[in-house]
């Protein structure tokens, strides 16, 4: 296969990590966005001629006042991959946080505002900023979603609806691209930091739901972030046309070909 230039955010620990090495290994390139920078140096110092990396937050401004999404950090890390490797051939949008975890009757509107900015709006300025130059390559744009996009947990309600907003961006995406291949991707219960969070911090949730998360650790049935990882990878240089515009979940039947 072809070596492709592919953007990945959330790159220094988890899935986003695990997308990573997968394309190194396969001999891609890739620019690697996160905020900690010591995970990505190590790559780079792995796969010299193969890494680009930005440590930066995409939703915390450059200029003092409160976070809201940067679109400066969205530019720099699109302008690194341009300017390092001389294309853009796909983008990983993987970065996002799991709380506040409240009821909504008991919600902060401007926690559920941060949050958006964490996993949405700065997902949106990444998506907008690397259109045109997916749209040149005939690349591919991938999503991580998550199974919440699609059903309710108690206290998940500003996490879930992020994610569904998340859906309906990469559906819009696909309509107005078509020479782009758009796919909103569910990783499963993946053995992360993420996961460690709901263990540790799931009071507000449901005891059965709660009690079905922390049954899955101790029973051992947590995807690794190699697996779901791996999927979304290999997306994002050869997603096929017509899964653009869906959101699957990684070992849907219809991505056999991809694990």
């Amino acid at each position: 296969m072809e070596s492709k230039v592919v953007i990945v955010t959330g790159a220094s620990r988890g899935i986003g990590l695990a997308a990573a090495k997968d394309l190194l290994a396969a001999s891609h390139k890739v620019v690697l966005v996160s905020r900690s920078a010591e995970q990505l140096q190590e790559l780079k110092e792995q796969f010299s001629s193969q890494v680009a990396y930005l440590a930066a937050d995409l939703t915390v401004a450059d200029t003092p006042g409160p976070p809201l999404t940067c679109p400066k950090t969205a530019f720099r890390a699109t302008e690194l991959a341009l300017l390092t490797f001389g294309r853009l051939d796909g983008v990983i949008i993987n970065h996002g946080v799991l709380s506040p975890m409240s009821r909504i009757e008991n919600a902060s509107v401007e926690e559920w505002k941060k949050l958006y900015d964490a996993n949405f709006f700065s997902a949106l300025a990444l998506a907008k900023e690397t259109i045109p130059h997916l749209r040149a390559s005939k690349g591919r744009m991938i999503f991580t979603s998550s199974g919440a996009a699609t059903s309710a947990y108690t206290a998940w309600g500003a996490y879930g609806s992020s994610k569904a907003a998340l859906n309906s961006l990469a559906r819009h995406i696909a309509v107005e691209e078509p020479d782009i291949t758009t796919v909103a991707i569910s990783p499963g219960r993946v053995d992360t930091d993420m996961q460690k969070e709901i263990r540790d911090q799931g009071a507000a949730m449901s005891p059965k739901d709660y009690e079905t998360f922390k049954s899955d650790f101790e029973q051992g049935r947590l995807v690794k972030p190699e697996e779901s990882g791996g999927v979304i990878a290999k997306l994002s240089v050869d997603a096929k046309p017509e899964l653009s515009g869906n959101y699957f979940k990684w070992d849907a039947p219809v991505l056999a070909e991809y694990r």
